[in-house]
């Protein structure tokens, strides 16, 4: 007994374009979001950098060992990483 099993993938999500000039066709982004969240979004990224860099500027008053700096990614990239959902609207 042979059974086989065909699928088809096809590109269900229209595309939408918009071209005003006629000559090529660019795609529009759309939101996944809700301007609310993503100003919080913007909020959370400028809170944290804000915090870092208070921390930074701390770490440099008081002539701490440059090693406890490390920490200060986490803040960083979770900063940049809102930053960039605000951006990119996702």
């Amino acid at each position: 007994m042979r059974s086989e099993l065909s699928l088809q993938f096809s590109d269900s999500t229209p595309k939408i374009t918009f071209n005003p000039d006629g000559d090529q066709s660019a795609e529009v982004c759309i939101a996944n979001i809700s301007p609310a969240e993503r100003k919080k979004r913007l909020n959370f990224a400028i809170v944290q950098f804000v915090i870092a860099i208070l921390i930074f500027a701390a770490l440099l008053v008081f002539d701490v060992d440059k090693l406890w700096r490390l920490p200060l990614y986490f803040f960083l990239s979770a900063s940049a990483t809102s930053f960039f959902q605000w951006r990119d609207k996702t």
